[in-house]
């Protein structure tokens, strides 16, 4: 053979090679790419602040997490505005604590008029403690105490107690029940989802650890607490929620502060608890002239949106039931 016909062999075969790779080239163009917007993850708007940390942690990077209220803005306080309407208009879930905790939603939701929203219930199958009605002479006994007076955060729910996040075996629950609900939403992200909440149920576990064994020794420790938060926490540690005296907008009057002289020496109180935003330095004469702890434990309500945050508070929380039940 030539070198001239060897040469236009090997020409001729680049050629063919050339048009292979330009014909796979072709193909793998037309072949639409997988990206996150052909599959993405649902709108997620949770309602207030325990409920938002707990479907962070659930979801991770997979998705934005919105929140309605505000940290630091009493639920029971709320107003829905316009713009509330429109997250919700184009949310795709809308997770909730339940057990009337969200007394407004049911009016938002119909005003966003987004037939295609689905809500997740994060109390669905939780045994709840009844709410206590306005009582001023007897006195309930047991965990759940007894209501002096309803004022700032005396709001009665029908469905029983809403508070249960700050019981760390029922935010185990809470928490599980998100994450089924998120599979059923989307499973593409099931083994997502599910290493999540199972990463974060095994904290929340060490954490009910915690509190079993350095509560132990002041089991039976009676309080009064001036917000009927902590039923769950006082009925899963074995403390007893005494009295519940609310706090009225403005301030105690002198007939609250009796009130709370009387429950105290009534009941044999050793501790009164109140939460962060409450300054009331009457409240601070109380404990001085009953000689009683004063020390505060946070409902979580307001705070970071970091799903750790709940163990740190949480944890604060001990530390201040230890001290004040010594």
């Amino acid at each position: 053979m030539s070198s001239h016909l060897l040469k236009n062999s090997r020409i001729d075969s680049l050629k063919g090679s050339l048009m292979a790779i330009l014909t796979c080239l072709n193909t793998v163009a037309l072949i639409p790419a997988t990206t996150a917007q052909d599959n993405p993850s649902p709108k997620i708007v949770t309602t207030f602040l325990p409920i938002h940390l707990f479907t962070k942690a659930v979801v991770g990077d997979t998705a934005d997490v919105e929140i309605l209220i505000s940290p630091g803005t009493e639920v029971h306080d709320y107003q829905a505005t316009p713009a509330d309407a429109k997250l919700l208009a184009q949310a795709d879930v809308l997770v909730e604590n339940g057990l009337g905790m969200e007394e407004f939603l049911s009016a938002l939701v119909a005003n966003a008029g987004n037939s295609g929203l689905q809500q997740i219930d994060a109390s669905k199958g939780i045994e709840v403690i009844e709410g206590e009605e306005e009582d001023e002479h007897g006195h309930h006994e047991g965990e759940h105490g007894h209501h002096d007076e309803h004022g700032h955060h005396g709001h009665h729910h029908e469905e029983g107690n809403p508070h249960v996040w700050l019981d760390p075996v029922l935010a185990q629950q809470q928490v599980a029940n998100i994450k089924d609900a998120l599979i059923e939403i989307n499973p593409d992200n099931a083994d997502i989802y599910s290493s999540n909440a199972d990463s974060y149920i095994q904290q929340l576990q060490q954490l009910d650890n915690e509190f079993q064994q350095r509560l132990a020794p002041v089991k039976g420790c009676k309080f009064i607490t001036f917000h009927d938060a902590f039923p769950y926490l006082a009925q899963r540690y074995g403390l007893e929620q005494e009295a519940i005296i609310e706090i009225p907008e403005d301030s105690m009057t002198p007939k609250d502060i009796r009130r709370v002289q009387k429950a105290a020496k009534k009941y044999e109180v050793k501790a009164l608890f109140t939460e962060p935003g409450i300054e009331d330095q009457r409240i601070q004469q109380i404990s001085s002239d009953l000689n009683l702890p004063l020390e505060e434990i946070d409902p979580l309500e307001s705070g970071e949106t970091d799903p750790q945050y709940y163990f740190q508070t949480m944890r604060q929380n001990l530390e201040a039931l230890e001290r004040g039940c010594q």
